[in-house]
């Protein structure tokens, strides 16, 4: 699949049929989502730095950029990748290594240092600038900080989405939104819409799919899930 034929996945989709993207973190974890059906998987940098051995943001970016060719390797569905900030790469460079890991898609967040808002008028320059080195070739998922690192004012986060789909972000991704605050977000932004499911279970995913959400995510969810029952295995064969 292309990145034309990913972008779309994420048109016309009606209330309560939103794009579930399962998040995996190595090469094993994708074959079981692929194997399960679904149509594309989107790899979270926190759980792939877990995998690792790294504590979130800290990946190199060599090392992330050899997981995500792994991961893409190893199934046949296409696969979007949480490449965080950018790792500091102009656009020439990033595009040009994400597209030799044969992924088709990318997470770029408006944030650095984990802590840290970007410019919101820089940010979207530099994301003008992956959009024309990219061309139609990646699909590119701007993710938005402002209610991790910000006011959580949703009208913060409407205008810094309006910039980066102004420089030819495909989807808008604002991190940890209160499903309250949807609405206001869906009347603000044009175009596709990601949010995150508090939990990797069916609970989560209705609730968003209730609400109209295009795309759905996990982040380290299912991850963090994984681990969890890997520890209680592990207890168990201990006592």
């Amino acid at each position: 699949m292309t990145a034309s034929s990913f972008r779309a996945l994420h048109q016309g989709r009606t209330a309560g049929n939103p794009l579930v993207l399962p998040g995996p973190w190595d090469a094993t974890s994708a074959q079981v989502f692929a194997d399960a059906g679904f149509p594309a998987l989107a790899t979270p940098s926190a759980g792939i730095a877990a995998s690792l051995g790294y504590q979130d943001g800290s990946t190199p970016a060599d090392e992330m950029f050899a997981a995500v060719a792994r991961i893409v390797r190893a199934v046949d569905v296409p696969v979007s990748a949480d490449i965080e900030g950018g790792y500091g790469l102009d656009p020439g460079e990033l595009v040009g290594r994400l597209l030799e890991t044969g992924a088709i898609g990318c997470n770029l967040e408006d944030s650095e240092g984990h802590s840290t808002l970007k410019d919101p008028e820089e940010h979207a320059e530099w994301l003008a600038g992956v959009r024309a080195e990219a061309g139609e070739d990646l699909f590119i998922n701007a993710r938005v900080d402002t209610f991790l690192f910000g006011t959580r004012d949703p009208a913060d986060a409407v205008a810094r989405a309006r910039l980066y789909v102004n420089a030819g972000a495909d989807c808008v991704y604002p991190l940890l939104a209160p499903l309250d605050v949807y609405p206001e977000l869906r009347k603000g932004i044009e175009g596709p819409l990601n949010m995150a499911a508090d939990e990797p279970n069916e609970e989560s995913v209705a609730a968003l799919a209730g609400l109209g959400v295009t795309r759905i995510t996990f982040g380290p969810g299912m991850h963090r899930h994984v681990r969890g029952a890997t520890s209680k295995l592990a207890t168990r064969l201990r006592d």
